[in-house]
């Protein structure tokens, strides 16, 4: 499954978008954030993504979770949501 990853200057249109492509590929997403602004746009993200597929019939939810991540070498933690249907 595919991890993608947002920042605080991540498009949240632009997510949603590649999330609904995501999960109409594989049935299931993961988005990752590291920080108050990517998790901010992240859940912006998962909210238009819920509209876009809504019409399919599809109910979306999301369950978050922390993960240990490395960046340049060191160790952060992020938060990871885990999109799929209900």
């Amino acid at each position: 499954m595919e991890v993608l990853k947002v920042s605080a200057q991540s498009n949240p249109k632009a997510v949603a978008g590649a999330l609904a492509a995501v999960f109409r590929q594989s049935g299931k997403a993961e988005i990752q954030a590291v920080g108050a602004g990517a998790v901010n746009q992240a859940v912006k993200a998962i909210a238009i993504a819920r509209g876009y597929v809504a019409p399919n019939g599809i109910d979306l939810i999301m369950i978050p979770a922390f993960a240990e991540i490395s960046i340049e070498g060191e160790e952060r933690t992020a938060i990871r949501f885990i999109v799929e249907p209900r």
